[in-house]
């Protein structure tokens, strides 16, 4: 294909500077076309006619927008989720759908063990305590115990999950995890425990890390049955998809005082208005969805999102192809 036309629908990069390169050393004639997330004018304008659709996380792509492209071979994803794809849509139409899995497990897990580190050694509320005049031990309400002392469940220890189970078996944290995809003999082989049920992991954690992928089975897995099992002393963390718990669960438990806090890097509304309960919840922390930024991270990203399309363009099936 010599001059295709390829269309990035995104709202987040400053810049496109590696994807112009990488596209235009492939394509020297092709065409890149830029959209915002309310792109309707464009798909009528040019859209429609792209070769290939590279677009962020938060794009949507339904199925009223697959079935008006008319040349398109493939939609990349920027990032490992791709919700917000009609992938049966995409499928009937003969169009790749690509994500770029575990290009941030690295970048996810170190936020996973900060998380951790924080809540264990109270930095998340060092500056509260400080505002009323709070000094040693008297700004500390819940002293914790040590991290070697300490249960973490992984609830969905696929690559991400596996890489922050080894960071945190470095600190002599005891390992559970759920996830009926992994067999028994696969976690005990990374020193993990695999444990059958949600309620049972929950039970016994100290921690708890969200690494599931959002999928029909885990849109509300996580609900207040589980939430009410945690310890009074137990801290959460999700860096997966806010989808993944009943966010109204999560405000519920917490405001009742069943568990400690979380860090949030996702919730269920994204991008979102702040005016969403969440925000309100004192000691559930909120971060704008920055866990997986590194340098590395986003180079690997563009360049994997890129090169999807560009085996797509060229006839071939994608390294990340996600609806066979």
């Amino acid at each position: 294909m010599e001059k295709p036309l390829i269309w990035i629908i995104d709202e987040e990069w400053p810049d496109y500077e590696l994807e112009k390169q990488l596209l235009k050393t492939q394509y020297p004639g092709c065409d890149i076309r830029f959209s915002t997330y309310d792109y309707a004018a464009d798909l009528d304008a040019f859209g429609e006619n792209a070769d290939a659709v590279i677009c962020q996380v938060y794009a949507p792509m339904p199925a009223a927008t697959i079935q008006r492209l008319k040349k398109c071979k493939i939609i990349a994803v920027y990032g490992g989720g791709y919700d917000r794809v009609d992938i049966a849509a995409a499928k009937e139409k003969g169009i790749y759908v690509t994500n770029v899995s575990g290009y941030c497990a690295e970048d996810l897990s170190d936020y996973v063990m900060a998380a951790i580190f924080a809540a264990n050694k109270h930095f998340l509320v060092a500056e509260e305590a400080l505002a009323v005049g709070k000094w040693g031990a008297n700004a500390v309400e819940d002293k914790g115990i040590r991290l070697r002392e300490s249960t973490l469940l992984i609830v969905g220890c696929g690559t991400i999950g596996s890489l922050v189970a080894k960071k945190a078996q470095v600190h002599q944290m005891h390992v559970i995890a759920y996830d009926p995809y992994v067999s028994r003999e696969a976690l005990a082989e990374k020193g993990v425990e695999k444990v059958d049920t949600l309620e049972e992991g929950f039970s016994r954690a100290d921690y708890v890390s969200v690494n599931a992928i959002l999928t029909p089975e885990t849109t509300g897995l996580i609900t207040y049955a589980q939430l009410r099992l945690l310890k009074p002393s137990a801290f959460l963390v999700n860096t997966a998809r806010g989808k993944v718990f009943v966010e109204d669960d999560l405000i519920r438990a917490k405001r009742e005082g069943l568990f400690r806090g979380a860090m949030l890097d996702v919730i269920s509304a994204e991008p979102p208005t702040y005016q969403e309960e969440i925000f309100d919840c004192d000691g559930l922390y909120v971060t704008p969805h920055i866990s997986y930024i590194s340098v590395d991270s986003f180079e690997e990203l563009k360049r994997r999102a890129c090169g999807n399309a560009i085996t797509a363009l060229e006839g071939g099936v994608p390294r990340d192809w996600v609806n066979p």
